[in-house]
């Protein structure tokens, strides 16, 4: 069990058992089914700003460790020493975030990995926010990755959202009325990290101030200078 020294530190909470969606459930059954194949496999997986990307790639991380696999997360957004990318070959599972953010540099990297594992077993899963055809990439990465398993997230609905909020509220032991989270969606933001942001630091506020969490502290450390 392997996880290189990154500046990522992996959240425990994203794993494949608790990722949201009933379209998104076929994918992590697909994934689950990679770790019975030998051959290596490529995986792309698109979609929307807090559409799960990230804990997804991180499920597979942590799937892997826990069968004892050389697994390595990388974010592109964090910064990696060169030729970072095309040294991850002998890994079991290379997952690759936000890949529309590397640099040509990087592509090179991640074409040359690509070619690399043809004759292994690893298995190299790849986020991005559209489908490799989209992107703007090196045309002959553009190629390969147009040619693996592509794979698209859905959107969460609200109900999706208010389960993840939720749970994350019940993992810091905090109670919190659930007509908070449409009172947020409604004047705050509907995006999953802005409401994952806002939820802490509601927490935090809360417990400087040892009240609960009520629309009015929400006014007031949101900023809610308009309602």
């Amino acid at each position: 069990m392997r996880q290189l020294s990154l500046p990522v530190l992996l959240n425990s909470k994203m794993r494949l058992s608790n990722f949201i969606g009933a379209k998104n459930s076929q994918i992590v059954t697909f994934i689950n089914t990679l770790f019975n194949d030998n051959h290596s496999n490529v995986m792309v997986i698109s979609g929307n700003k807090s559409s799960g990307k990230t804990h997804l790639l991180q499920g597979c991380t942590f799937a892997a460790m826990d069968k004892q696999l050389s697994a390595v997360y990388v974010d592109i957004k964090e910064e990696l020493p060169k030729d970072f990318l095309a040294q991850l070959s002998e890994n079991d599972w290379v997952c690759i975030d936000n890949i529309e953010d590397a640099s040509n540099a990087q592509q090179q990297e991640l074409f040359d990995l690509y070619n690399q594992i043809k004759h292994t077993q690893t298995k190299l899963i790849i986020s991005a926010h559209n489908l490799p055809t989209e992107l703007t990439l090196l045309k002959d990465l553009k190629t390969r990755l147009s040619l693996a398993v592509n794979f698209t997230l859905e959107n969460l609905t609200d109900e999706q959202k208010i389960a993840i909020l939720q749970s994350k509220m019940t993992d810091k032991n905090i109670s919190i009325n659930t007509k908070i989270y449409p009172y947020l969606f409604k004047h705050y933001s509907r995006d999953l990290s802005d409401l994952l942001n806002a939820i802490n630091q509601l927490d935090k506020a809360s417990l400087q101030r040892k009240t609960s969490i009520t629309i009015p502290l929400i006014k007031q450390i949101l900023d809610f200078d308009s309602i």
